[in-house]
């Protein structure tokens, strides 16, 4: 996944990066782990980015009923 891709990803969750960050325990900087994924300074952890896909296939099968 792209930092692009994982950026819409998370903006179709409607969560900004701090509370994805506390949603996934990921403590105190993990916000800024988002971000840095995001702007492609740092690969985007390959777990995450399951994880996000995850949400979003979710929050489509949700929508669509």
């Amino acid at each position: 996944m792209t930092p692009k891709e994982f950026a819409e990803a998370r903006a179709k969750t409607g969560l900004s990066t701090a509370k994805l960050a506390e949603l996934w325990n990921m403590g105190k900087n993990g916000g800024r782990t988002i971000r840095r994924w995001e702007a492609g300074h740092v690969p985007v952890n390959p777990i995450a980015a399951y994880c996000i896909t995850l949400m979003i296939s979710q929050t489509d099968k949700e929508q669509t009923k």
